[in-house]
């Protein structure tokens, strides 16, 4: 047995059904469009990826009708790369629009389907027929979530056992043309814990998370702590007494394994939101993640696998690993999880693999695919640009591939599930066990204490855990050289910020001397010193580089700058500079601040007025695109996680005036709108001249989300002390 674990892949691949409407990951990613991704795979060092030939995407209408063109090329380049597909038949779908879930028909439908892809494809050997069959039925049959939307004990009964069926009379027909191929069975294995007094539900959900693997193990016996359940739904014995006579169990049982698959339940719902509510009939209670509650946290990757080892004695695979969050926190969870699984495989659990699941990242799970929002989680890969971008995750994954060490700062802190503060609810964190995030490790230094977007980037690289020390003029002037050697050399640094400069547009047309010292000499002794020492750099710039002379489009990387006024030219300036100097630079172009935790910004100062009643003039002929602070501190961070490098462009989407902006900010806050007076530029009496027109967009892939979005979350966090992490992240 090999001691160290396999690599493999994953692509989301969901197509699921909600009323008529079918989500298609695939396409969402581009994925469908683009066969050369598979080159990523072979990149990364996969040796097997868990591969989609979706009944519902080569086979919609009739058999006979089937287009095996987009499979056929997959599959054959993938076998040119020798990387082994686990072909996926259903991903938590419920087949084409000819059945459901609830067909009665449904296993043999796929069944045949089944033997229609193993004849095209004799040479595969491993198969995921139907990825998850519990966690379908559960959205599909129990919860309403998917088709059929059901929302009773029954439909789900129904929905998992024709799942389950159908995976055994898929492998039936599969092993007829190829008798050597391999059942590669996944299943999200959560674990439920409780209060006291709901223990006994607890323990129900913990018996029925076995459900998949034991129908396909013939283990649903009289006796079974399932089979009075399955009886009392409707299950005819006869029907589940066909698992046992018709057992096939997995050769390797697949474990998906998810922050949030661990789950607490509680009674006392007055300590939780509305939307946690729910019950079983007997009881209502709030359903919540066991992290975000318990004190012990979580059980790990590690303890899902040994419960699934000591149960069945079949070999094992994390069939998922993956973590919608930020860079630094997704890193730590595939390492988590990697070790894990090394350490279990080293005391002789047959451990064969970890999957990096959604390589090309996810759509819209934050709502369980039941919304089109186009709400994006990056994998290893962020499909948001022109193509596909390595990101930090996937050079950890391409080294745990390879068997060597990972080294990153950012892995130098536990991930925020393993820390003191992963506690959401107040009456839970009082004995909270984690770690501390002040630990150790190479610092990140930034700039501008006093600035607002100094501030923001030390908080939101303090709620990640990412040592940090924050810089104000008095301790490292950017522009004396002097000053910038002492502190690099005492500080032990692997990446400076610079958010420090000179931000006042209009006193630089007098004070010139002053902006371009701090604005681009500056930046340029920043440059000069971390490219001595190594150092990652990233420095800020603005969209006032461009003129907007005749623009009716947002500006992108490469357009030519050709500033208006002095504070443009010496953000033009700094941008060559730095580039010229230190070409791994990371240089981040943005426009109109807003945030929640400064009242210095315009939407800040707009709202201000506006609940007092009183009349708030702006420009309604210059055309910006504005930045949510704490998006941008999140998307720069990741970034320079990523070692990126040049100039980039990042603002919320959606151009707009100032005036519009004001207005936009009062209809969504149910303030007075027509308080809002729009003025012409000129008649603002500015010293420097605006551009008429200087949105920002990118070539180079949209990092931050709509406007409206980025505006609804600044209304949630506005006056907030500790805002939440997980709601900021939303819109980045």
């Amino acid at each position: 047995m090999n001691v160290r674990p396999e690599l493999w892949a994953g692509v989301e691949c969901t197509v699921n059904r909600v009323g008529d409407s079918f989500h298609d990951q695939l396409e969402r990613s581009g994925h469908a469009r683009r066969a050369e991704d598979l080159e990523l795979l072979a990149w990364l060092g996969a040796r097997a990826v868990r591969y989609p030939v979706l009944w519902e995407r080569v086979a919609p209408g009739a058999p006979a009708e089937a287009d095996w063109s987009w499979p056929d090329e997959r599959l054959r380049r993938l076998r040119e790369l020798d990387i082994r597909p686990i072909v996926g038949l259903v991903h938590h779908g419920s087949g084409p629009r000819r059945t459901s879930l609830t067909d009665s028909e449904f296993p043999a439908k796929l069944a045949a389907y089944a033997r229609a892809v193993a004849e095209r494809y004799p040479w595969v050997e491993d198969y995921t027929p139907v990825n998850e069959p519990l966690t379908t039925a559960r959205f599909s049959g129990l919860y309403g979530l998917w088709y059929p939307h059901g929302l009773d004990d029954r439909t789900f009964a129904v929905a998992l056992l024709n799942q389950v069926r159908g995976v055994v009379l898929a492998m039936r027909e599969v092993r007829a043309v190829n008798p050597s191929a391999r059942l590669v069975q996944t299943e999200d294995l959560g674990k439920c814990f409780s209060t006291a007094r709901l223990r006994y539900q607890a323990d129900f959900e913990n018996e029925r998370r076995w459900l998949t693997f034991d129908l396909l193990a013939g283990r649903v016996t009289r006796g079974h702590p399932m089979w009075d359940y399955l009886r009392w739904c409707g299950v005819e014995e006869g029907g589940l007494e066909w698992f046992t006579e018709n057992a096939c169990p997995p050769s390797i049982v697949g474990v998906n394994y998810y922050v949030t698959s661990e789950r607490f339940l509680d009674q006392r719902i007055g300590l939780y939101p509305a939307h946690t509510h729910g019950g079983n009939g007997r009881e209502v209670y709030a359903d919540v993640e066991a992290v975000r509650v318990r004190s012990e946290g979580l059980s790990g990757a590690r303890a899902a696998l040994s419960e699934a080892w000591g149960r069945y004695r079949l070999p094992l695979a994390v069939t998922e690993a993956h973590l919608g969050c930020t860079r630094d926190e997704q890193m730590r969870w595939m390492s988590e999880v990697w070790s894990d699984a090394c350490a279990l495989a080293a005391e002789g659990v047959d451990v064969r693999a970890v999957t990096a699941w959604a390589v090309l990242g996810s759509f819209d799970w934050d709502s369980l695919v039941t919304r089109d929002a186009g709400r994006y989680e990056p994998g290893a890969f962020d499909v948001r640009g022109p193509h596909p971008r390595p990101t930090a995750t996937a050079r950890l994954i391409r080294d745990l591939a390879k068997g060597e060490e990972h080294e990153h700062p950012a892995l130098a802190a536990p991930g925020w599930w393993r820390r003191l503060g992963r506690m959401t609810y107040a009456h839970a964190g009082r004995h909270a066990r984690g770690a501390k995030t002040d630990g150790g490790g190479p610092l990140l230094l930034i700039t501008g204490a006093t600035g607002t977007l100094g501030a923001a980037l030390a908080r939101v690289a303090e709620s990640r855990a990412l040592p940090h020390r924050l810089l104000s003029r008095q301790e490292m002037d950017i522009a004396d050289p002097s000053s910038v050697e002492k502190v690099l050399e005492s500080a032990g640094a692997w990446a400076l910020v610079n958010a420090a400069g000179y931000v006042r547009v209009d006193d630089a047309e007098r004070e010139a001397e002053a902006c371009f010292r701090e604005n681009a000499e500056g930046p340029r002794v920043l440059a000069e010193a971390c490219a001595r020492r190594g150092v990652r750099l990233v420095t800020f710039s603005s969209d006032l580089v461009f003129g907007g002379r005749g623009r009716a489009e947002p500006y992108v990387e490469s357009d030519e700058v050709s500033p208006l006024n002095v504070y443009g030219r010496s953000k033009a300036e700094a941008e060559r500079l730095v580039l010229e100097t230190l070409p791994s630079a990371l240089v981040v172009r943005t426009s109109a601040f807003f945030g929640p935790w400064d009242g210095y910004n315009f939407v800040y100062a707009a709202l201000s007025a506006l609940e007092r009643g009183e009349e708030f003039v702006a420009a309604e002929d210059s055309y910006v695109t504005p930045t949510y602070v704490p998006a941008l501190a999140h998307a720069c961070l990741d970034l320079l996680i990523d070692a990126e490098s040049g100039i980039w462009h990042l603002a919320n989407e959606d151009a707009v005036t100032w005036a519009d902006l004001a207005r936009r900010a009062a209809r969504l806050a149910s303030l007075d709108e027509e308080l809002v007076k729009g003025r012409p530029t000129r008649a603002l009496n500015l010293a420097a001249r605006r551009p008429a027109y200087s949105a920002l967009g990118s070539e180079r892939g949209a990092h931050l989300c709509t406007l409206d979005e980025a505006l609804e979350c600044f209304l949630r966090e506005r006056g907030t002390d500790t805002p939440s992490l997980r709601r900021v992240r939303h819109v980045v």
